[in-house]
């Protein structure tokens, strides 16, 4: 397919709309004008990509309704792309359609976005900074498994265990200050911990390992 073969399609289904269509305008792909409304500018592209945004993005200093086109694809991965390009586009106020078979599916029109915030989102972010120690991870990190506040809550019943030997809940809570000792021991997430008897856990070889694995966690619990 060549981005030419996007244009009569598209032109065909503007005009369905009451367009009046020309193509290669001032630089624009597509041009639509319907009395005296705004017009509408699509760009063609045969892939979603960073540069036909760009392109978008620069065709709003003309107007408000731009669009991108793209030929629409099959595969599970078109139907990812395709989500994550029509969220893209809502932020940046641009229109989707795609084109299949010389049909026209539009995925999302142009306009200002106005996003929404998540509360529960926001709150659950800002109470994993507080309840972190210090700064464990480094941006960007592949290799190593993230350090988070639930983790080091792990670290410091494991770091407990390893000299007590055993430790019920309601000790560590109160101890070690690890709020969620009780569900953190019972749920055995990383698999370190071992029920003993009701209400009385141990640490398993493997929790006596990760605290090597995460010596410099330990080092800056243990400061």
């Amino acid at each position: 397919m060549r981005e030419t073969d996007l244009y009569e399609p598209v032109k065909a289904f503007l005009e369905g709309q009451g367009y009046e269509v020309k193509a290669e305008v001032r630089d624009c792909d597509v041009v639509a004008v319907r009395g005296g409304e705004d017009p509408v500018v699509v760009e063609l592209k045969l892939q979603l990509s960073l540069a036909l945004l760009m392109q978008g993005v620069d065709r709003q200093a003309i107007t408000d309704a731009v669009y991108v086109a793209v030929p629409a694809g099959k595969t599970a991965r078109w139907r990812g792309q395709v989500k994550d390009a029509v969220r893209l586009c809502r932020r940046l106020g641009l229109g989707l359609m795609s084109v299949r078979n010389g049909a026209v599916l539009v995925h999302v029109d142009p306009g200002p976005y106005a996003p929404r915030k998540m509360k529960r989102r926001r709150e659950l972010l800002l109470k994993e900074f507080q309840n972190r120690v210090g700064d464990p991870n480094t941006g960007g990190q592949t290799k190593r498994k993230i350090i988070t506040a639930y983790r080091q809550d792990a670290l410091r019943l494991a770091l407990h265990l390893s000299v007590a030997g055993t430790v019920k809940p309601a000790v560590a809570r109160k101890e070690l200050g690890v709020v969620k000792a009780a569900a953190i021991l019972q749920s055995d997430h990383y698999g370190w911990f071992e029920r003993v008897e009701r209400g009385v856990y141990t640490l398993r070889p493997i929790g006596a390992e990760a605290l090597e694995t995460y010596a410099d966690v330990v080092a800056l619990l243990k400061a």
